[in-house]
């Protein structure tokens, strides 16, 4: 069973490195490709573009760093929490977990590595319906990091309730 969960692990971990490759090399390519700083907009689709955003905050725009110091200690929290959600992985063992948190690891890496080279993080996509923007321009490892936090409140509900059921029909709960 250890194995198994080894494997699982190991799983995750890899889709973290692939969602932080890949969130890489599109923001590579947004910005020296494209050269989406330059021209600051790139019209694609009736209902996504691509433009150009330096994020200097969280989500939101929450806790926007104004000073060199703020951007460091952005860093260092993003980075506190993705250890956290490192050795959270490492003792987990539902694979559905290891799936969600795994975007957020992957996500917070992009955004980290963005931060420490740039000051900021590269947004770019800008979903919108006419001059409706349901979201801020965000990226892939934006994307990510919902994505895995959704797929963790969704499995913590989901999976709760399921025991309650099972306990209220005086089947014994397990772990999942």
């Amino acid at each position: 069973m250890s194995q198994l969960f080894t494997r699982i692990r190991l799983i995750g971990l890899a889709l973290a490195a692939l969602i932080y490759v890949v969130d890489q090399w599109i923001k590579y390519h947004v910005t020296w490709t494209l050269k989406l700083p330059e021209k600051g907009k790139i019209d694609l689709l009736p209902f996504f573009d691509l433009t150009w955003v330096e994020n200097y905050g969280v989500s939101l725009g929450m806790l926007t760093a104004q000073s060199m110091e703020m951007r460091w200690g952005l860093v260092a929290l993003t980075s506190l929490i993705a250890l956290v959600v490192f050795v959270w992985i490492m003792r987990e063992k539902a694979f559905g977990d290891i799936l969600g948190l795994s975007l957020v690891l992957g996500g917070a890496a992009g955004n980290i590595d963005d931060r420490i080279n740039f000051g900021f993080v590269v947004d770019y996509a800008d979903f919108h319906i006419g001059d409706f923007r349901p979201f801020l321009v965000f990226n892939l490892a934006d994307a990510a990091i919902t994505i895995g936090v959704l797929i963790i409140l969704a499995r913590s509900f989901l999976i709760r309730e399921k025991a309650d059921q099972k306990s209220d029909a005086g089947t014994p709960v397990t772990e999942n």
